[in-house]
């Protein structure tokens, strides 16, 4: 049996093409655990947004919230006894980093005050890990998977979104967040990668933000 993690509940958070859901789908493999996957593919309006964001944002923001707390509200409020840990590859206040970049200011402000309703129904991860990546190594992983509706995603609003994800974890003091710098680290097809990432996942940090660095 691999040695498990000292926290009940993880999220691996990152920007777009940061390769969160690969190494929960990884994890998943080799421990006893309950998996959230953000099901991305579910949400219509996803390819209009990236056609015409002013337009869609609204629309996409909303469908995005709503399954998110469908789906946490399976896994978080009615966990299953028989696994040592939960993991996800997105936090619900996702919603709200995404929301915030996307919405003219007037729809975030309605949009803000429905998601602090939802918000308080779930616990924060014990573990919050944040996957960075460099804008170019981001955009080649995009490319990579080849989603149609991704293709024209620019550095620009991949900046945005990494932004506003420091913006946030600059005022977190009551559960601690690990920024992980990969880059050019690739945990899929070399597993001395991946063992370094599950190394630090298994240390206990305080509250608060630890950054660390890998290096090939």
């Amino acid at each position: 049996m691999p040695e498990i993690f000292p926290y009940n509940y993880i999220t691996i958070e990152g920007n777009i093409g940061s390769g969160k859901t690969s190494f929960c789908k990884k994890i998943y493999e080799e421990y006893n655990c309950g998996l959230i996957l953000e099901q991305f593919d579910n949400n219509p309006f996803l390819p209009f947004f990236y056609e015409d964001m002013e337009r869609f944002a609204l629309t996409v923001e909303l469908f995005f919230m709503t399954e998110r707390m469908k789906q946490l509200q399976k896994h978080l409020l009615h966990k299953d006894m028989f696994q040592d840990f939960i993991l996800a590859d997105y936090t619900f206040v996702k919603t709200l980093l995404f929301a915030r970049k996307n919405l003219a200011e007037e729809e975030y402000r309605i949009f803000q005050k429905l998601f602090n309703t939802l918000n308080n129904s779930f616990p924060n991860p014990d573990l919050l890990v944040y996957f960075h990546r460099d804008v170019n190594i981001l955009q080649k992983n995009i490319a990579k998977r080849g989603r149609e509706y991704e293709k024209n995603i620019s550095n620009n609003y991949l900046m945005k979104i990494q932004n506003s994800y420091f913006e946030y974890f600059r005022n977190i003091l009551t559960f601690p967040v690990l920024i992980i710098d990969l880059n050019e680290i690739d945990f899929v097809e070399n597993h001395k990668h991946y063992e370094h990432i599950k190394f630090l996942l298994k240390k206990k940090y305080n509250p608060g933000v630890h950054r660390i660095s890998l290096i090939v």
